[in-house]
């Protein structure tokens, strides 16, 4: 019996946002709105997410001793998520800098603070809290030596799913844990390399083909409006994306995440998994923010 649904080991950021017309050019400056800061960074908002479905939820994250850190530990309690696991200090806590188009597509720049600062012996003092974990999702926005070490404390019945974000090569330890690798088109060509991205295809089928034969136990690959492919050793399938009309797109891919490693736990398939995830997707993209725009399981139901 496992003590949490989902263990999300990654980033917590304060998020500043600016609305713009239009992104600047190279040594241009336009003006922006008001500037809003919300809490965000994939590993606090995956847990977020997860937490507002109904999953028994923790983070080990680590965040500064600051205002942006109360910021960010009162907004994962308010969800229900334990916070054991959060260390404070060692630097200011992580800060992204967004900004928002009028179609709702966004720019993202981020100063990872005590984010970078979240080491393999922070895993292995927290081993209790991964192994009483029945699944375990991670991102790239801490260092990776420490996902790595993530990897190696998983109970031997938990299920490791990464989304590797911002993308860069993976040792073949980490590539062989992860059930599902979750990437986007342009992550998929980082992992393959240079050689090996422009060898494989220009279909999403080809990339999971590619990347299968990295190591993953499967690969989910997204494309936007077009959806997502999943794919195993069974087989790919294609689960359709779930028409809405866009506001802000941020965090999307994180809810998409933390729905999809939630619902494998419970005893979904891949496919099953990925098309509720969708969903959840769908309806955070209809809302402003990143934690913020993330629903409940009935928000979900209702779509």
């Amino acid at each position: 019996m496992y003590d949490y649904d989902l263990l999300v080991v990654g980033s917590a950021n304060a998020d500043l946002v600016i609305a713009v017309e239009r992104r600047p050019g190279t040594g241009e400056t336009v003006l922006g709105s008001d500037l809003a800061v919300h809490p965000g960074g994939k590993g606090a908002n995956q847990a977020v997410a997860a937490a507002r479905l109904g999953a028994r939820t923790a983070l080990l994250a680590r965040v500064g001793a600051d205002a942006h850190g109360e910021l960010l530990l009162d907004s994962q309690r308010t969800a229900g998520v334990d916070t054991a696991g959060v260390l404070t200090g060692g630097a200011p806590t992580g800060v992204a800098l967004i900004t928002v188009d009028p179609s709702g597509d966004n720019s993202i720049v981020v100063s990872p603070g005590a984010n970078g600062r979240l080491t393999p012996e922070d895993v292995r003092a927290a081993a209790g809290l991964v192994r009483a974990s029945r699944v375990v999702s991670a991102q790239l926005e801490i260092p990776l030596e420490t996902v790595v070490e993530t990897v190696r404390n998983l109970d031997a019945g938990s299920r490791f799913v990464l989304n590797p974000s911002p993308p860069r090569p993976l040792p073949d330890e980490l590539l062989a844990a992860c059930d599902p690798l979750i990437v986007n088109e342009h992550e998929a060509k980082v992992i393959l390399g240079e050689a090996g991205g422009a060898d494989a295809g220009e279909r999403p089928e080809d990339w999971a083909r590619a990347l299968l034969a990295k190591g993953p136990r499967s690969v989910v690959v997204t494309l936007g409006s077009a959806g997502a492919l999943v794919a195993s050793a069974e087989g790919m399938t294609r689960v359709p994306a779930v028409r809405v009309d866009a506001v802000d797109t941020t965090g999307a891919g994180d809810a998409f995440t933390a729905a999809l490693a939630w619902r494998l736990g419970t005893g979904s398939s891949l496919a099953e998994a990925a098309a509720y995830a969708a969903r959840v997707g769908a309806v955070a993209v209809t809302r402003r923010g990143a934690q913020e725009s993330f629903p409940t399981a009935p928000e979900v139901g209702a779509l």
